[in-house]
């Protein structure tokens, strides 16, 4: 017996590998992210922490770091809202965001406001209100936007998801921030054996292994944006 274990043991090591740590996540750093149902992912109202960040991406990253670097002390907030427009999270942004006081701001909103037909002109020019409210409230705050996805059949992405999609590119810019291409991680992961269900269920929501795909990409854009 011993000595099986003994041979397994490389084995099961090599299937946990260790986590590469995010430079831009300093010790006690307040991580928040910010967005719909995507990154709601069905979170509890209450201080239960076996349920306050939802079990998608968001859940995936905080347990993931929060595992492997409990020294550091990260502290890991998830305020995404089923259903929001870029309206209804500027009417909660005080309390949702600049209240939270964060070092590190994580936003991914515009799906819905394709759906609801939010005007591109006043989903660019709230988007751009609300960050730089929060980097007027933390000159250091840390910056990552995430493009609106949706499931789509061969071809190019909706016109009006496409120019969400470019407007969020121009702002990373505008804020020096990290920015998160959901749509060509899935676009390249569906194949022939993998087709676009397997990774989201519906039109924009994921299935448990889609949720695993944006957190390893949401990791490695971080990661590489502050090396």
């Amino acid at each position: 017996m011993r000595l099986l274990l003994a041979l397994l043991a490389p084995l099961i090591a090599g299937a946990t590998p260790a986590v590469e740590p995010i430079p831009a996540f300093a010790a006690g750093s307040r991580i928040l992210f910010q967005g719909d149902s995507i990154t709601d992912g069905n979170r509890g109202r209450s201080l239960d922490p076996n349920h306050i960040l939802g079990h998608g991406y968001v859940f995936i990253t905080a347990a993931r770091h929060g595992a492997a670097f409990p020294t550091a002390n990260l502290d890991f907030y998830n305020r995404g809202v089923s259903g929001n427009t870029v309206r209804e999270l500027q009417k909660r942004w005080t309390k949702d965001t600049l209240e939270l006081k964060p070092d590190f701001l994580s936003v991914m909103i515009g799906v819905n406001d394709s759906s609801k037909n939010v005007p591109l002109a006043e989903y660019e020019k709230t988007y751009d209100e609300l960050l730089a409210s929060a980097r007027a409230a933390n000159p250091k705050l840390k910056l990552v936007l995430c493009a609106p996805f949706v499931k789509h059949k061969d071809g190019p992405v909706p016109e009006d998801i496409g120019a969400r999609q470019a407007i969020v590119a121009k702002l990373a810019a505008k804020y020096g921030a990290a920015r998160v291409d959901f749509q060509k991680v899935f676009d390249a992961a569906t194949t022939a054996e993998t087709p676009a269900d397997y990774w989201i269920w519906d039109r924009v929501h994921p299935t448990y292994r889609g949720h695993q795909l944006m957190a390893d990409e949401w990791e490695r854009v971080v990661r590489a944006f502050w090396k």
